[in-house]
């Protein structure tokens, strides 16, 4: 996979560095067209030296100019140039000198520039430009950040196979939540025998638990037991500087989702974008662009038909309170499902799951670890796994001991001992 991933951007790295070099020689021809020739220069000679040469008569014809006077010598001595020039002083007498002395002298016309350098001064700059804009154009593009990406969902989608495939098992001291989320499970996998009946499965299902509980990772188990595609996104992605914005990436993700329905999306932190609007109401400079966000999820959640090709919408939050009373109105999040921190039977499930991902001694006693870890919820489980893993490695132990998982206690509750 990598090779064939490096064998994709070949050619997108060739088009870059034929465009750095076109962007080069473009500029180089410019400069060189405003660069004096080397066969156009003349050298310069002190004004007093031109006199002396013109008093002797050595000197055939003059060209006479704002900024210089160039003129020939009529035989080059001791390997003397046969055209110099002088920066011109004011001398009301040379005109008369040179005629005494048989000079022949002209103003010289305005130099003009070659149909090279006119050509290149009018071609090159707009080619460069366009070069230029298209070389960034393209690096923007190669990373999904055109010019309207700010209207597009940045939502992350996980498609479940073999090896990144979240179940229920995966899933400890939750049993009611996914008892409740069965039912979505068993529709997404078989619409047509609700629709037979003409029930409707609710079309948003809410996780209210205190953070660390594991509703994401619910919400995954979900599609993963469904075996449909997964969108993942936080709800402070949809708000952004622009006005309009939210409201645009809400649209973008349900368009991409109901592309590949049936599938889930998950909505982290809901409470975000989707806070009771009371507070806002009548007052100046209330928060326009998260209210456009929350009544265009309002209105796609009333637009797509849930029987044909499912679009569930599973959402996170742990402030159920503060969400706007038209998000939980039936046909909408009507179902709230709580997730909440695990029972001592759940802490016990959990520890055994991160146990088996480290290197456990026989004699730790997990059911012990279970007890002393009452309110914990399960990210802290998995944490204190993790730290009991750090401090056996620091002990240079191969194995993590009962007294590695005490110590991680002490320090999740209370830090590091001082």
């Amino acid at each position: 996979m990598p090779l064939q991933h490096q064998d994709n951007n070949e050619p997108r790295r060739r088009f870059r560095l034929v465009n750095l070099i076109l962007i080069v020689v473009g500029v180089l021809l410019l400069l060189s067209s405003f660069l004096p020739r080397p066969a156009m220069q003349v050298p310069r000679v002190p004004y007093s030296l031109f006199i002396d040469q013109v008093n002797d008569e050595r000197v055939a014809r003059a060209y006479i100019t704002q900024d210089q006077i160039r003129y020939e010598l009529k035989q080059p001595v001791d390997g003397e140039p046969p055209l110099l020039a002088t920066t011109p002083i004011f001398d009301m007498d040379l005109p008369q000198r040179l005629e005494q002395h048989g000079v022949e002298f002209a103003a010289a016309p305005p130099k003009r520039p070659s149909v090279f350098s006119t050509i290149l001064s009018w071609v090159v700059p707009p080619v460069i430009f366009i070069l230029v804009l298209q070389f960034f154009a393209r690096r923007q593009m190669g990373s999904g950040q055109g010019a309207l990406s700010f209207t597009r969902s940045k939502a992350k989608v996980y498609v479940p196979d073999e090896k990144s495939r979240v179940s229920f098992a995966d899933v400890a001291g939750v049993d009611e939540a996914k008892q409740e989320l069965t039912e979505i499970v068993d529709f997404l996998k078989r619409p047509q025998r609700y629709a037979l009946l003409g029930a409707k499965i609710p079309r948003g299902v809410l996780l209210v638990g205190p953070p660390g509980t594991g509703k994401t990772l619910l919400s995954k188990a979900v599609a993963g037991e469904a075996e449909v595609p997964f969108f993942i996104i936080s709800g402070s992605e949809f708000v952004e500087l622009f006005v309009g914005a939210g409201a645009a990436r809400v649209r973008d993700l349900f368009e991409q989702a109901k592309k590949k329905a049936p599938c889930i999306i998950f909505i982290d932190e809901l409470d975000a974008i989707g806070k009771s609007r009371s507070g806002s109401m009548g007052v100046v400079g209330g928060n326009d662009e998260r209210e456009q966000t929350l009544n265009q999820l309002l209105t796609e959640m009333d637009g797509f038909n849930v029987s044909d090709k499912p679009v569930i919408v599973l959402a996170a939050t742990n402030q159920p309170e503060t969400l706007d009373a038209a998000l939980l109105r039936p046909g909408r999040f009507d179902r709230q499902v709580l997730v909440d921190r695990p029972d001592l039977s759940g802490r016990r499930t959990i520890l055994e799951i991160y146990g088996n991902k480290v290197k456990l001694d026989p004699s730790v006693n997990m059911e012990a670890i279970a007890a002393a870890t009452s309110g914990f919820a399960g990210a802290d489980l998995a944490n204190l796994v993790n730290e009991a893993a750090l401090l056996a490695a620091r002990a240079d132990r191969k194995t993590v001991i009962q007294a590695d998982l005490q110590e991680a206690i002490e320090r999740v509750v209370a830090g590091l001992e001082k």
